[in-house]
């Protein structure tokens, strides 16, 4: 039976970082320098000619957790160093698997990579588990790369192969997460994103043609222009709407056969309350834990502001250690 903890607890925001914006800047703004974390990386050869880049932690024979990066992410976001680094430490071997044009260089097709496209990430853990079949898999997805998790593991059901799942800050309906970082204080957000998206997806169509009509992106002013002027018609949706309805993991929870833990603050700036999923709509496989405070991919606790405290370094091997 699937369970939803409203989790006061565990999970004790720092007294100086209650604020849902502090709990999300903070990581990105003061970001650690992780040591000692060798990692390899591997340019892999899709199926259809175009790549993606894979950092792996150097340890083999060891059970796998796959990392899936939030929008616009890579192996310079604020948590994927620090997770790395806590699978390493807990035994297990990392892969940070970037998407399609996240890596440092534009991917080679006019595509790119979207909420609810699950192709790549079926591809690569399926690709692992040919080369490492005596080795359980597990993956952590962040935000968009959490919403994808999810929604691969509906699309799959029984037979999907991983162990076990973690998501944290998942945008489970697109729409009315894409409605919430337009307003308020969340609008620094949409800027941040919108810029970055602008200008790559400018700079790659200087080089690659493009299949669509591209619109003028200085007049793309919020992050549902860009999906319905650029995503919905590269991925072969009609509009902005229709790429949201289909990709949203929400609508996938109940066929989910993976054991899974979901990670959400009920402050998530990106992430209104009435996007979180209820009870009823969870598989007996789901946990969702609430927290009251950690903002987007913050989840910050500790008491003195010289020593931040990583929750979910802490949260998330205790949940795969039961599976890995």
């Amino acid at each position: 039976m699937s369970t939803i903890k409203h989790d006061t607890l565990t999970f004790k925001p720092a007294w100086w970082l209650r604020n849902p914006h502090l709990q999300t800047l903070f990581p990105v703004i003061c970001k650690r320098h992780i040591k000692n974390l060798k990692l390899a990386r591997e340019r892999l050869e899709l199926p259809d000619a175009d790549f993606i880049d894979l950092d792996y932690t150097q340890d083999d024979d060891r059970p796998i957790v796959l990392i899936l990066h939030g929008l616009e992410g890579s192996i310079s976001s604020h948590y994927a160093k620090g997770m790395l680094q806590a699978i390493h430490r807990n035994g297990w071997r990392g892969v940070f698997m970037h998407f399609r044009g996240c890596s440092g260089e534009h991917n080679r097709l006019p595509i790119a990579y979207h909420s609810g496209e699950t192709e790549d990430l079926a591809y690569v853990v399926n690709l692992l588990h040919q080369r490492f079949p005596l080795q359980p898999i597990a993956a952590i997805g962040f935000s968009l790369g959490a919403n994808m998790l999810l929604k691969w593991l509906g699309e799959t059901g029984q037979h999907n192969i991983l162990c076990a799942s973690v998501a944290v800050s998942t945008p489970f309906e697109l729409e009315k997460c894409v409605t919430k970082i337009s307003t308020g204080f969340s609008r620094i957000y949409q800027q941040h994103l919108l810029s970055a998206l602008r200008r790559k997806m400018q700079d790659k169509f200087e080089l690659t043609p493009s299949s669509i009509p591209l619109p003028d992106f200085r007049q793309l002013h919020s992050l549902y222009d860009f999906d319905n002027y650029v995503t919905a018609p590269l991925h072969g949706f009609a509009d902005a709407k229709e790429y949201y309805t289909q990709s949203s993991s929400r609508q996938f929870l109940r066929a989910i056969d993976v054991p899974t833990l979901l990670l959400q603050a009920k402050d998530d700036p990106f992430v209104p309350f009435d996007a979180l999923p209820l009870a009823t709509e969870l598989s007996g496989k789901i946990q969702l834990e609430l927290v009251e405070k950690g903002g987007h991919v913050g989840f910050i606790s500790g008491n003195f502001p010289g020593r931040p405290h990583y929750w979910l370094e802490e949260r998330i091997p205790e949940f795969l250690k039961n599976f890995l």
